[in-house]
């Protein structure tokens, strides 16, 4: 199934994704009722809607089939979609594609452990939703597609064979990084980041356009990834080319913190990223697949799209 929020009269509403078609859950019960009092409550966000899933996941079936009469049914062109959640964290993992550290600077822990670092939910923007080009803050605007990770269940210290049990779903980052601010160079010509203001900051986390649920994806290291700026491919490679797998990487965040649903962990990109053609920066091209080596970094004007097989497509425009 697949999870999404979209806005109806100004109004925020849980949604699934059917075909080609989205279906308003709350729209169904109201043309034909079949949610109590508890079940309606907890449509109010889509992290209640995640903690609660064992009991409501057969009433967004039931929603689905009820509306194949016409009821709370829109064609998906015709719906305006907004970011299918809003996070309370985003545990975020550096460096976890050789590709992308072979196009690159590296700190001293690349490759070797992931490079943790932190959005919020305030980073957050939906599906053709812009992304801020903000002078002051970077001359050097860059994209990142990522496998987004939503846990379902919670877990402290979460073994790596039990951690995908630990998933309600998947999406789509787009991790936005102003690298001007994130990679800094010391005087004996060697690099270090500061992840802070280079990661977090307004938009900088486009999410989208859904969350398909676990059950359809049951292998995430074998799915393919792929980005877009104005057409031009940037980015393609496989999940299976992930230093740390996503079963590790929820072993690994879940020795600081406790994962709770709701929380969002993404799991690094590969190469073809506007850093690799910057050699200010220390940057490297190693784009292969018919990949188009980037002339420069994100301006006003341009569009991002980021692909995931089995999740489906995430556009934003870039604006000043």
């Amino acid at each position: 199934m697949k999870l999404i929020n979209l806005s109806v009269q100004g109004m925020r509403r849980v949604g699934i994704l059917d075909g080609d078609h989205v279906v308003d859950v709350l729209a169904v019960h109201e043309a034909q009722p079949f949610l109590s009092t508890t079940d309606i409550a907890a449509l109010g966000s889509t992290v209640s809607v995640i903690a609660q899933w064992d009991h409501l996941h057969a009433l967004f079936d039931k929603a689905v089939s009820l509306s194949r009469s016409g009821v709370g049914r829109t064609p998906t062109q015709s719906a305006h979609l907004l970011a299918p959640m809003a996070p309370s964290t985003i545990l975020c993992s550096g460096s976890n594609y050789l590709s992308h550290n072979q196009e690159k600077a590296n700190a001293d822990t690349s490759g070797k452990e992931p490079e943790f670092f932190v959005k919020t939910g305030d980073c957050v923007v939906g599906p053709d939703e812009a992304i801020v080009w903000d002078p002051v803050l970077t001359q050097k605007l860059d994209g990142e597609v990522e496998l987004a990770v939503v846990i379902g269940k919670p877990g402290r210290h979460i073994a790596v064979k039990d951690a995908l049990d630990h998933v309600f779903g998947y999406t789509i980052v787009n991790d936005v990084t102003a690298r001007d601010r994130q990679v800094r160079r010391r005087p004996d010509g060697s690099y270090w980041y500061e992840l802070g203001r280079g990661k977090l900051f307004d938009t900088s986390a486009p999410l989208g356009p859904c969350i398909t649920t676990r059950d359809e994806i049951p292998d995430p290291q074998a799915i393919m990834v792929r980005a877009w700026v104005n057409g031009e491919l940037r980015q393609i490679s496989s999940t299976s080319q992930m230093i740390w797998s996503v079963a590790e990487l929820i072993h690994f965040f879940s020795v600081n913190m406790t994962l709770r649903p709701g929380m969002v962990i993404i799991t690094g990109t590969p190469s073809g990223t506007a850093w690799s053609s910057d050699e200010e920066l220390g940057g490297k091209w190693a784009g292969t697949n018919g990949m188009v080596k980037a002339q420069g970094y994100l301006q006003p004007g341009d569009t991002v799209v980021c692909e995931i097989d089995g999740i489906g497509r995430l556009s934003n425009p870039i604006t000043r």
